[in-house]
């Protein structure tokens, strides 16, 4: 059965679906009841495993649609804005109430070079690769929720959500176009919160801890990325994609109607300090 609040039936769009933080996500809001719309980038390598997460939504009862197009690409936005308008406009003729009650932006895709390199070997960054990176893991979040409210598809209540990362604050190498980008994300969310607070909707990013997802192997040395954070972790782990989507299970919710504009961490306590002992379980 779909989930209500207060009479409307919920859906929730995931940007970034197939995997990761996304996948995640999709399959825990599946499972508290949200019918899910999916949007993914996924190729003949990959496509395999997609379609194993729509599956496995499919299996727990809600009814799921997922998009496999570019989610940064202008013209494949509007179209999939569009089919979500017409899905949605199928179930007000069946006598419901739908509406988008929350949303992820969970792309990540991004240039990891140096700027500077004083090896004539290594590549440096190039204006078209940071542009992109900014353009969607950043930008794109601002893109989408304009054009989905403007549809009408964003209501009172629904809950925005946006993954950032403690490297929006901090230096790591080969990381900058990304850490730039993250940092653009997190001014978005509070602009946009700012901007759409009358309208009752929230706005928040969620800052996790260091994962191990797809996208933290594109990123070069992320072994030890790893190492630290498994080090430094008071919880005594890595934080984990099904950590994230609990936390915005709970966060999806009508209850949270006085949070916007908030970083919040969800990352077993990794950005506030070191473990005490290495023994913790």
């Amino acid at each position: 059965m779909t989930l209500r609040w207060d009479g409307r039936e919920c859906w929730a769009l995931v940007l970034g679906a197939s995997s990761g933080f996304g996948a995640a996500a999709a399959k825990a809001w599946a499972r508290a009841g949200f019918g899910i719309i999916g949007v993914h980038l996924d190729l003949r390598k990959t496509r395999a495993a997609a379609e194993a997460v729509r599956e496995e939504i499919a299996a727990i009862g809600v009814p799921v649609v997922f998009h496999n197009t570019n989610a940064a690409d202008d013209d494949k936005r509007a179209a999939v804005i569009a089919a979500i308008e017409t899905l949605l406009a199928e179930r007000r003729a069946a006598g419901e109430q739908p509406m988008i009650g929350a949303m992820l932006h969970s792309l990540a895709f991004g240039a990891t070079l140096h700027y500077v390199a004083d090896d004539p070997t290594r590549k440096e960054l190039s204006r078209k690769q940071l542009e992109m990176t900014a353009d969607v893991m950043a930008h794109s979040l601002l893109y989408w929720t304009r054009d989905l409210y403007h549809a009408g598809l964003l209501q009172h209540g629904s809950r925005i959500f946006a993954m950032t990362s403690e490297g929006a604050t901090l230096a790591v190498p080969t990381y900058g176009a990304v850490s730039a980008a993250k940092a653009a994300l997190e001014a978005h969310v509070r602009q946009l919160a700012l901007e759409l607070a009358h309208a009752g909707i929230t706005v928040n990013a969620i800052r996790a801890g260091v994962t191990d997802t797809p996208a933290l192997h594109h990123i070069p040395g992320w072994e030890q990325l790893v190492e630290a954070a498994r080090a430094r972790n008071p919880s005594g782990r890595m934080t984990r994609p099904e950590d994230v989507a609990d936390a915005l299970t709970v966060l999806a919710t009508p209850q949270t109607h006085w949070m916007t504009g908030c970083t919040i961490g969800v990352d077993g306590g990794e950005a506030m300090g070191s473990r005490e002992s290495a023994e913790i379980p």
